[in-house]
């Protein structure tokens, strides 16, 4: 029995999501039943008459905090219902890759919390975020971005998502290196030729190129990746 992938989407946007999830992958991983993804609006939490979720930070600094109140309420339901990891999407989380994306993909349920303001009552962080995740050296108006990457990059590692999980396998990051260029029809396009090794049907001659390939490139663009 295949199982279901559970994303539970904390935000005070949630309609951001709404054409995300309606599209590409993602929607056949839903649509199949392999993912599902529910999104709550953070203020539906609020004790605040007026669905208050924020205010001004102690020491004077600028910008505005995220109450730890709603967000608190919003995260205590989620896991009343069934414990889960909980990740809150913040420049000062460890960057995604695709051994973070390897790892929470054969989880069966994800609690994804998407900040917004200058940040989050650091309690909150302290108390129920068990993972922190940043897309990279930058700062955006809030997580929704960053969790719709990550829900993307999950989804389509789970089997019968993709049409064969080996072209997931193959990809770039998936074993630590780029992945290799790739052609199709037709042979010939703008006086540039197909690689006559991917025409010879000679599979272990073809997947030494891919393998010699993915090697060079790597070494010639993230140097980094190459373990030593």
């Amino acid at each position: 029995m295949k199982k279901t992938l559970t994303l539970e989407v904390l935000s005070l946007f949630p309609e951001s999501f709404k054409s995300f999830l309606e599209s590409s992958i993602v929607a056949r991983a839903i649509d199949k039943g392999l993912v599902a993804v529910n999104t709550d609006d953070i203020r539906d939490y609020s004790r605040d008459k007026h669905r208050k979720t924020d205010d001004y930070p102690y020491g004077g600094f600028a910008g505005m905090v995220a109450s730890p109140q709603p967000i608190w309420d919003a995260i205590s339901t989620k896991i009343s219902e069934k414990p889960a990891p909980v990740i809150y999407f913040s420049p000062q989380g460890r960057q995604l890759n695709q051994d973070i994306l390897n790892s929470y993909a054969k989880e069966e349920r994800i609690i994804l919390l998407c900040g917004h303001y200058k940040e989050i009552d650091q309690r909150i962080r302290r108390l129920l975020v068990s993972d922190e995740i940043s897309l990279g050296d930058y700062v955006l108006s809030g997580g929704e971005l960053a969790a719709m990457a990550f829900i993307d990059g999950v989804a389509r590692l789970q089997e019968g998502v993709l049409g064969d999980i080996e072209s997931a396998k193959s990809d770039s990051f998936y074993e630590g290196a780029l992945g290799f260029p790739c052609y199709t029809r037709p042979e010939v396009f703008m006086y540039q030729s197909v690689p006559e090794v991917l025409l010879s049907g000679d599979h272990a001659k073809v997947k030494q190129w891919a393998q010699d390939e993915s090697e060079k490139l790597t070494q010639t663009r993230r140097p980094d990746l190459i373990k030593t």
